[in-house]
């Protein structure tokens, strides 16, 4: 591994490893699939990934207004990975599909009749796709590995390149971007590395979901303010969502393997569903009376954390969708 400009560069086997041991405290339950388009291989001299990777910084943070760069991950032709955002911080990559993502940015410009992607790229994104569904148990489907061309530009409705779409991560992304594209020809790819992996993957119980409800919250080495705070983590943000596996005088352990604890005072109970329509409004309010602003889709996983009247909230902002459509 080697450090420049607070990223790190790793190969697949060092981000296998990098992956299945960091702490993150959030809730993952879907992954983007991005390609850069620029910079693309023309771009690459095989030894400015740290360059590349500032370059999409600075624009992200001085062009766009970003608080970081937008993606967690970024893949480069040579098979390299270099960190991005803090992953436990949703990312700025799929306007309204952001909450509870993990994005990873392929560099090169994948449409058709432009770069054609390497084999040691090709391989990483399949591996580092399958370590991220086993890191985050999300199984390999259309529901939990997404395309930012699936997502109208404006709403972030997701319709499947319809209307108002990037073409990424590319026309010729293996093989397409559609959504029959990724289920014919990347995620079985994707599946098979899973399904060799499968063996090493733990079935953890979980006792509940919490929200985080202030801005910035400690994670401490036990469960009460005489522990000290742990420092290979850093605090987790406001709305990110944790999985609870114990409680002691309303403080929450949200590790399964190591003393971390959060005061749950600070945290909010909520419910996880999946969406049972085949297509779910969302609007400004609980009722029909209220704009619609998105779409949620069949077996989409949302997190619920008000409800009033048969009308259900989803995460902190003014997201309301029907309680009739959901499965808890």
């Amino acid at each position: 591994m080697e450090t420049k400009f607070g990223f790190i560069k790793m190969n697949i086997e060092e981000f296998e490893s990098y992956i299945s041991n960091i702490k993150v405290g959030r809730t993952v339950l879907f992954l983007q699939q991005h390609h850069t388009y620029k910079p693309s291989y023309i771009h690459f001299d095989g030894k400015n990934h740290f360059g590349l990777q500032k370059s999409m910084k600075d624009y992200h943070v001085n062009q766009n207004g970003w608080m970081d760069i937008g993606q967690h991950f970024t893949t480069f032709p040579d098979g390299a990975i270099v960190t991005g955002r803090n992953i436990e911080f949703s990312p700025a990559c799929i306007y309204g599909n952001n909450a509870n993502a993990v994005c990873v940015e392929n560099v090169g410009n994948f449409d058709k009749g432009a770069d054609m992607m390497s084999e040691p790229q090709k391989g990483t994104i399949i591996r580092m796709t399958a370590a991220l569904c086993q890191k985050f148990n999300l199984a390999v489907n259309t529901n939990n590995i997404v395309y930012h061309h699936w997502f109208d530009l404006s709403s972030g409705q997701r319709n499947n390149g319809s209307r108002n779409n990037k073409s990424c991560p590319g026309t010729n992304f293996f093989g397409g971007n559609k959504e029959d594209d990724c289920e014919k020809d990347f995620l079985p790819l994707v599946n098979s590395i899973v399904k060799a992996n499968s063996s090493n993957q733990l079935s953890i119980p979980l006792l509940k979901y919490v929200c985080v409800a202030t801005e910035k919250l400690n994670i401490r080495k036990g469960a009460g303010v005489g522990y000290s705070v742990v420092s290979e983590r850093d605090p987790v943000s406001q709305g990110a969502m944790l999985r609870v596996f114990e409680e002691k005088n309303r403080w929450l352990k949200i590790s399964s393997s190591d003393e971390h604890w959060v005061n749950g005072r600070f945290t909010k109970v909520v419910t996880r569903a999946t969406v049972k329509a085949n297509v779910l409004n969302v609007r400004t309010g609980p009722s029909t009376n209220f704009p619609k602003t998105n779409s949620l889709y069949k077996n989409q996983e949302v997190f619920i954390v008000e409800e009033v009247d048969g009308w259900c909230k989803v995460g902190l902002d003014d997201s309301w969708v029907s309680k009739h459509y959901l499965q808890f």
